[in-house]
């Protein structure tokens, strides 16, 4: 029977604990994974203990509170913390998520450990490259596309038309659906991920757009599309309660209708 291993190098190894200050009595750690390319060590898991009597509810709380009290080579992305950029975006306790909208007192287990997204190159501890990600999506040209010439106002959508845009427009593109599914972990130089596809489909279905059969036309590919398995670990993830299995399989039917089948 084979056996495969990691390379050496990518082994993620034991590394420091940083305990909480003397007298603290509501602890909680933090198992968080820190790799810096620079240094040519190993990635390790640091622990850091934090109490809770000084921090907030969120686990952008807690990391912020580590790097600005404990730790200031801790590196992550953070913006807003309203849940609407995308920036903080990481696997918390097992699942990929907002850091600024997951709850400490969520996480089930008392040491809470906190990765990168999956199966995405690090460019430093949780900060992962999106730089293929924004290529695909970029590669669907998210703009409204006509050939009609414009008209004196606005482009005018009923009401019924704007609602069919509902649960699509709000994907904030933190790619925690793309990085929780298998096909894009083993495909994604060539299939696009959940969250490209839903918004591939938003300008699909938009009413106001003029290029619908050029954007199925690019869809039409074994890889872009078909890699979908309807796994559904894109909707179970999305911290934004979107459905972009749904919006994937939408994609198929027109691909059917269109076909005649």
């Amino acid at each position: 029977m084979a056996e495969f291993t990691l390379p050496k190098n990518s082994k993620v190894t034991k590394g420091k604990h940083f305990p909480a200050p003397a007298g603290a009595k509501n602890v909680r750690s933090f198992k968080i994974y820190r790799w810096n390319p620079d240094d040519a060590e190993n990635p390790r898991t640091d622990t850091y203990d934090v109490d809770m009597d000084t921090c907030g509810p969120m686990v952008l709380d807690a990391l912020i509170k580590i790097k600005n009290e404990v730790d200031p080579t801790l590196t992550f992305r953070r913006s807003c913390r309203e849940g609407i950029c995308g920036s903080c975006a990481m696997n918390i306790d097992g699942g990929n998520t907002l850091a600024c909208t997951k709850g400490i007192d969520e996480c089930g287990k008392k040491e809470v450990p906190i990765y990168p997204l999956p199966h995405m190159p690090v460019v430093k501890d949780l900060v992962p490259d999106l730089t293929q990600f924004y290529a695909q999506y970029a590669s669907i040209k998210p703009w409204l596309r006509s050939q009609s010439a414009p008209p004196a106002s606005e482009r005018l959508q009923s009401k019924e038309d704007r609602a069919k845009l509902d649960g699509l427009y709000e994907c904030i593109l933190c790619a925690c659906c793309s990085t929780s599914c298998p096909s894009y972990w083993w495909n994604g130089d060539r299939y696009l991920g959940p969250a490209v596809l839903l918004q591939a489909y938003r300008w699909i279905i938009d009413s106001r757009d003029e290029d619908t059969g050029v954007r199925l036309d690019d869809l039409e590919d074994p890889f872009k599309l078909y890699r979908c398995h309807t796994i559904m670990n894109c909707t179970r993830t999305c911290p934004k309660g979107l459905n972009p299995a749904k919006a994937i399989g939408e994609i198929k039917q027109l691909m059917l209708q269109r076909r005649g089948a």
